[in-house]
């Protein structure tokens, strides 16, 4: 009997598997949540601590810039020394990071606490989908992989709104803070969990982690990113292009490193040989102007609301609510109707319903002015979120048919850490441009500035997915070839 109930155990696979399930999940929704939350609590932040434009900008974007820089080595400590460690320490040190954050009294402080967010994040996050991989098996699997997209949908719609209303709540005085004490019961459910009902998962094949390598590539964002945040500040003097020129030498530092370990046998951060091919290639470019144009958008979006509208933060978080509504739609009609349709059209389609709806947008901002309601609001953000999901949800798959097998697991990281990385260029660049264009024009000018270099993404976007393969990989090769760094694309404002 008991041996019946072993084998019945590993065909249906581990028996805390939804439990585990729902651990992963909270995990994610941590990661979704504190990026929306602090987006609409940023404006109440910079009151508070009576923080400069620069400050908000690494408060928003520091995060994304430190979970970029460590999530490919997380994965790589996590098929090593085990996932479910490095989910418990990562779910731990978030907790404890969100901590620090509601305590901050200065935006230094508040910034580097961000910082050790995102580094948390970036061992956390990546461990889920492969412990996933590990305790499902058969149809189970695929039920849990599709949980994914609506439990992540939820999260981008409801962000906003749970932050505005944490931060209208100020609940014993305590404003903004509580949008960083909400994350520490989650965190701590999720170490807590993952060490009493995880299972240990390990790669096969354990890999080395390389952390020259990954020092590089840390450095070589923060070159980029820091000049970026702080030169309007300063005023753009000869050392903010400097800065920015030894981002590229770091950067092609990172390249010759990396065909230095494959020479000598050993494992790199990234596989090189995912670079030779064209239609990859020109996903990095889809993916860096996609993440950067949208969410340096929302950025400016949120600013214009609470500041220049003087929507309380509730007001600006439900004023939002038909973007997130729209880009749920937007990536279900993609992924159910569209693609398995038209195929790569649906991008195409997409970036032209994303130019119309920033085009409409533009329009209603335009003739309205400071006088802009929330009703106003509605139709174009809507259209514009049908864009972004339609374009979000299947652009991964895409990008990843037009690697090998062997390479989808290094292709995935890469993809996972450019959007991160993205996200911090749109924060830097659209929030530069927006106090930029605020200092002389106003509120109006200033997210008209924004919406026009989202609307001139949007046709260079439509070029690049012809470069893009005709057919997505299918999620289930992807899977089926045992790769730990599957992409989830994630429906987020700001992470």
């Amino acid at each position: 009997m008991a041996l019946k109930e072993t084998r019945t155990a590993v065909r249906s696979g581990h028996p805390r598997r939804w439990a585990i399930l729902a651990l992963v999940l909270a995990a994610e929704c941590m990661d979704l949540l504190d990026g929306t939350i602090v987006n609409v609590a940023a404006p109440t932040v910079r009151a508070s601590l009576h923080a400069s434009a620069a400050a908000l900008q690494w408060i928003i974007g520091g995060y994304a810039l430190a979970f970029a820089a460590g999530m490919i080595a997380g994965a790589r400590l996590g098929d090593r020394y085990g996932r479910k460690r490095l989910f418990a320490l990562g779910a731990a040190g978030f907790a404890a990071a969100s901590l620090a954050c509601a305590f901050a009294v200065s935006p230094g402080m508040l910034i580097g606490f961000r910082l050790a967010q995102g580094a948390a994040a970036a061992l956390l996050i990546p461990q889920g989908l492969g412990i996933i991989r590990d305790v499902f098996s058969g149809a189970d699997r695929s039920t849990a992989f599709a949980v994914f997209g609506p439990v992540i949908g939820l999260s981008a719609v409801l962000g906003p709104i749970l932050g505005g209303a944490l931060v209208d709540l100020n609940a014993f005085g305590s404003g903004w803070r509580l949008v960083f004490f909400v994350n520490v019961p989650l965190g701590l459910i999720a170490a807590i969990g993952a060490a009493r009902l995880m299972p240990e998962s390990r790669a096969p094949r354990r890999p080395t982690v390389d952390l020259v390598s990954t020092l590089i590539a840390a450095a070589g964002m923060g070159l980029l990113i820091y000049p970026l945040i702080q030169g309007q500040e300063a005023g753009w003097p000869l050392w903010t292009y400097l800065m920015m020129a030894a981002s590229v030498v770091a950067f092609a530092a990172l390249a010759l490193r990396i065909r230095g370990q494959v020479r000598r046998g050993r494992d790199p951060l990234i596989v090189a040989s995912v670079f030779r091919h064209r239609a990859f290639s020109a996903g990095l470019a889809s993916i860096t102007a996609f993440f950067a144009g949208m969410i340096g958008v929302l950025l400016a979006l949120t600013l214009f609301l609470q500041f220049g509208e003087h929507f309380s933060a509730i007001h600006a978080g439900l004023t939002l609510a038909p973007l997130a509504f729209g880009m749920a739609a937007g990536a279900t009609v993609a992924a159910a109707v569209l693609v398995p349709r038209i195929g790569r059209t649906a991008l195409q389609i997409g970036a032209v319903v994303l130019a119309g709806g920033t085009a409409w947008l533009y329009l209603v901002i335009s003739a309205n002015g400071l006088h802009t309601s929330s009703l106003d609001l509605i139709a174009p953000q809507l259209t514009l979120g049908l864009g972004i999901g339609m374009l979000v949800s299947p652009l991964f798959g895409f990008i990843l048919a037009s690697v090998t097998d062997e390479e989808t697991g290094s292709a995935s990281g890469v993809l996972n850490a450019l959007q991160q990385l993205a996200g911090a260029i749109g924060v830097a660049v659209l929030g530069t441009v927006f106090f930029a264009a605020l200092s002389h024009g106003g509120f109006v000018t200033a997210l008209q500035r924004c919406l026009l270099i989202e609307l001139a993404t949007a046709p260079v976007l439509a070029l690049l997915t012809f470069m893009l393969p005709r057919r997505p990989r299918d999620e289930a090769e992807i899977l089926a070839a045992g790769q730990d760094q599957a992409p989830v694309a994630e429906l987020e404002t700001v992470s």
